[in-house]
């Protein structure tokens, strides 16, 4: 179970819908930097557990500084991503800018392709162009497509599709780098710094907005906290997925978190699909199951 990216796609998937629910609500009463300082800061005790308790008994292997810079280099992309993404989720348009964060997955695969030779199979890709597809039906369901689908929603939510994409690839390259025989434990000593740096980061962004952007922050934490247990486990959950599978296949599998979000909101906020959101579900369902056959 520990080594199948199936199990860590899923329970990433699940945390990130979670997640994403408790941060739209924490950027209601706090800034876009604020609430993205809340995903590392209330995740970094959790996420340096468990990296104790999985090195333990083992000793730690050598860091490389190109480790460090792949490392680093995903901490920043991650952090700019989510900060443009929390801002997007604040904006009118939202529906047409989240299409483009949907093309995340054939970026990936471009990328990956491109940059670290991760080839894909003809049916993998024709799988997550399926799912593709479905997504971008979803978000533009009673959307009108004009020339506002080329504005400023749509550039933050393409910047942010690259920025995610390039994140995931160095994840898994910097994981990959350090030879150890566990995937499980490579991608929880990546995860590890990359948290510690991006916490950093974080910290330095919200301090230059005042110290009230910190009490304002802790004055919710129970909801901070909330974001940063989640964050944690989904970020785990990534990481080693990453390790474990190429970086665009798991970003398809991943998009079962729409199925998720439309569950959830369905069942506990009562509000219906559309005739096309449904039938963009059952495209990423059926992109999501082209990608899985061609694993197996």
């Amino acid at each position: 179970m520990l080594e199948s990216w199936i199990f860590w796609t899923i329970l990433a998937a699940t945390m990130q819908s979670v997640r994403t629910a408790g941060q739209k609500q924490l950027n209601q009463s706090v800034s876009a930097e604020s609430a993205t300082l809340a995903r590392y800061l209330f995740a970094l005790p959790v996420i340096l557990g468990y990296g104790a308790w999985l090195f333990e008994a083992r000793a730690l292997p050598p860091v490389t500084i190109a480790f460090g810079l792949k490392v680093v280099a995903a901490g920043i992309l991650q952090i700019f991503a989510t900060i443009l993404l929390v801002r997007l989720f604040a904006r009118r348009n939202f529906a047409i800018g989240s299409t483009y964060i949907r093309l995340e997955i054939v970026i990936t695969a471009l990328l990956g392709l491109t940059l670290f030779g991760d080839l894909v199979n003809a049916l993998t890709l024709l799988g997550m162009m399926v799912c593709t597809a479905g997504l971008i039906l979803v978000n533009t369901s009673g959307a009108r497509v004009s020339g506002s689908f080329w504005g400023r929603e749509a550039v933050m939510g393409l910047a942010a599709a690259l920025a995610f994409s390039l994140t995931s690839l160095l994840v898994r390259d910097a994981s990959l780098s350090l030879g150890l025989a566990s995937p499980v434990a490579a991608a929880a000593l990546t995860l590890c710094v990359m948290v510690l740096v991006q916490t950093g980061l974080c910290l330095g962004l919200v301090a230059r907005r005042g110290p009230r952007e910190f009490s304002q922050l802790f004055k919710y934490w129970r909801l901070a906290l909330f974001i940063g247990c989640t964050s944690a486990l989904g970020s785990i959950g990534w990481f080693t997925a990453f390790t474990l599978e190429q970086a665009a296949v798991v970003k398809t599998l991943g998009q079962v978190e729409l199925i998720f979000v439309m569950l959830i909101s369905y069942f506990f906020f009562k509000e219906r699909p559309t005739p096309r959101e449904w039938q963009g579900i059952l495209l990423v369902l059926l992109g999501v199951s082209v990608v899985l056959g061609a694993d197996w």
